[in-house]
């Protein structure tokens, strides 16, 4: 009997084990991230199992012409044109699929007003190929996205 409690007892410190590492692959997506353009900062973050990115910083934040907070003014959906750009979340419900890799999510472009469907591809610790598309992953276009590095607290 002690025998089948002592295995029980490594499978289980096994298993769970595995969880948390797993767990820790997922969460190396949370950060802050640069698209190649240059124009934003994303704040990748999990919300529940999943993982979310807004806008935390633009570097034209206001309109030119009226000086306010720029605006989602490309959306289709008219009630959100009023919608500040700054907090937006352009990734919605991305989940760790495989290793570095994280699917099942959509990214909106502010520029058009679209969305897409999109896998993450973390190539490395500081490296995102971020992939939209409409219908194939094949019918789309990649970013490249750099994390951020963050002062330290001291």
């Amino acid at each position: 009997m002690k025998k089948w409690i002592s295995i029980l007892s490594v499978l289980l410190t096994i298993v769970l084990s595995t969880g948390v590492n797993a767990q820790e692959k997922a969460d190396k997506l949370t950060g802050v991230w640069e698209p190649s353009h240059g124009k934003a900062k994303v704040k990748i973050e999990k919300i529940g199992s999943k993982y979310y990115g807004k806008i935390v910083w633009l570097r034209e934040p206001n309109d030119p012409e009226t000086n306010a907070p720029k605006m989602d003014k490309n959306n289709p959906d008219e009630k959100m044109r009023t919608t500040p750009l700054r907090g937006y979340r352009i990734l919605k419900d991305f989940e760790y699929t495989a290793e570095n890799e994280w699917t099942e999510g959509t990214i909106y472009d502010p520029e058009n007003g679209n969305t897409y469907s999109c896998i993450i591809k973390m190539t490395d610790e500081n490296t995102l190929d971020i992939r939209g598309y409409i219908g194939v992953s094949a019918l789309g276009r990649t970013d490249i996205w750099k994390r951020l590095k963050m002062p330290s607290k001291k």
